[in-house]
């Protein structure tokens, strides 16, 4: 008896073990509840997401009753804030068109744009993301006809000036700037000019859901995964393809249409930029019942957007038994520069006294593991690198030593054993040393 309850105690602390250590499925995103068309925007440290929602897995055409709002501190747990159902705006009666949505934030009020269905966009106001919402217009502020297109999927693009920018269009894309009561046009709506379009459904034409980012002094006009740039909001906006490449995705997530119906958004959090749309891949999913998935970007040095990773893991989380975790993917970063390596790739670098790269929710660990990083170093001191668990002043896991290189692009490995327990841990990478840059990381990775 004594040796059964060994052993089903022996089990159960190995069953602990085995579920503290994996991978939690970050993609898809609050699997399953049909949250598509998802538009992320940062308030407070908090990512807010204002999303449609497919209603049923049994529906044969677009069947979404309201709009949400979820909210998330560490993009992996999300929380349901509010629901806008369309008896609360103009339409004031149950609707089955309730299409894209986004929302921002000025001067302490919330302002949530939304599809009327495929021709007019209306606005609501409220003191908090979780409502209660209330129309202030009691009519569309973009309604049918305006321009010469569907009027529906609308963006906001909020400029370093203060000045809010709405754009939206199917296909033909038009921005209008909004006064500052964010209610109301302070102009007549403008054409945006793209080219050398292409999209979805090949050359010269874009698609649904058009979305504005600023980044550098770069706008960034995107629909589904294709983007294009200009120096100036109006434009003219020159494309530059799709943010999606099928060597970068995971074979669950690739399907026969891997660039349609995306409705991506990208926005910044935490100094890494990511960039969130619709996913298919998964069973169970279509054309009427989607989810959301989520992942890093990287900026070329020359602003170009490079193909994005989509997997499993997604962000938030690493997994220590996977062959490397390329440094760029940081959850967190204090006084750091990602820019594009020499051997290709991205790399980390300005790592000089009080740099720090985090890296939440390190899953698959041994106990005392060896990590080992890729690094250089034209310093001719080099520098040190303190294995933090949780944050800069938290217990010191382990030491590693960079010692000079031969120059900033010659990278080499160096190693050292934590002493961690089997369990999942998050790390933070705390830079030290003399001279404006110490080293610059380009990945790590873990051995028994």
């Amino acid at each position: 008896m004594n040796y059964i309850l060994n052993m089903r105690t022996r089990f159960a602390v190995i069953l602990a073990m085995l579920v503290q250590n994996a991978v939690q499925a970050a993609n898809p995103i609050v699997d399953g509840q049909g949250l598509c068309d998802p538009h992320a925007v940062v308030f407070d440290d908090r990512v807010y997401l204002f999303a449609t929602h497919d209603f049923d897995k049994a529906n044969k055409g677009f069947v979404m009753k309201d709009w949400w709002c979820w909210s998330s501190s560490d993009l992996l747990n999300w929380k349901h804030e509010s629901t806008l159902k369309p008896e609360q705006t103009f339409i004031g009666k149950p609707f089955n068109n309730c299409w894209a949505t986004f929302g921002v934030r000025k001067n302490g009020k919330y302002y949530w744009y939304f599809s009327a269905g495929e021709r007019q966009i209306g606005v609501v106001t409220a003191d908090s993301p979780a409502g209660p919402w209330r129309d202030p217009l009691g009519k569309p502020l973009i309604p049918a006809g305006m321009s010469p297109t569907e009027s529906r999927d609308p963006d906001v693009l909020m400029d370093d000036d203060g000045k809010a920018y709405l754009v939206y269009g199917t296909f033909n894309y038009f921005i209008v700037r909004l006064n500052d009561d964010m209610i109301s046009l302070a102009e007549p709506a403008h054409p945006l000019k793209i080219l050398n379009a292409e999209g979805p459904y090949g050359k010269g034409k874009t698609d649904d859901k058009p979305s504005l980012h600023k980044r550098n002094g770069i706008y960034y006009l995107s629909w589904s995964s294709y983007y294009a740039t200009s120096d100036t909001v109006y434009g003219p906006y020159t494309c530059k393809g799709s943010v999606i490449d099928q060597q970068k995705v995971a074979p669950e997530f690739r399907d026969q249409r891997l660039t349609h119906d995306r409705h991506g958004n990208f926005f910044e959090f935490n100094t890494q930029t990511y960039y969130i749309s619709n996913d298919k891949s998964q069973p169970g999913r279509g054309e009427h019942y989607r989810d959301s998935i989520i992942t890093t970007v990287h900026y070329k040095d020359n602003g170009d957007i490079a193909p994005v990773r989509i997997d499993r893991i997604g962000v938030g989380q690493y997994d220590a038994s996977q062959p490397r975790i390329e440094a760029e993917d940081y959850f967190k970063s204090v006084k750091a520069e990602k820019r594009e390596c020499p051997a290709g790739g991205f790399e980390m670098r300005g790592l000089a006294k009080g740099s720090a790269l985090y890296y939440p929710n390190v899953s698959n660990l041994v106990a005392g593991v060896t990590m080992t990083i890729v690094a250089a170093s034209g310093n001719p001191k080099g520098g040190l690198i303190k294995i933090r668990e949780n944050s800069p002043s938290g217990k010191v896991l382990g030491t590693c030593h960079i010692t000079p290189t031969g120059g900033w692009a010659v990278f080499k490995e160096f190693s050292c054993k934590l002493s961690n327990e089997a369990r999942q841990t998050s790390l933070c990478l705390e830079f030290s040393g003399r001279g404006p840059e110490l080293c610059r990381v380009d990945s790590f990775r873990f051995q028994d």
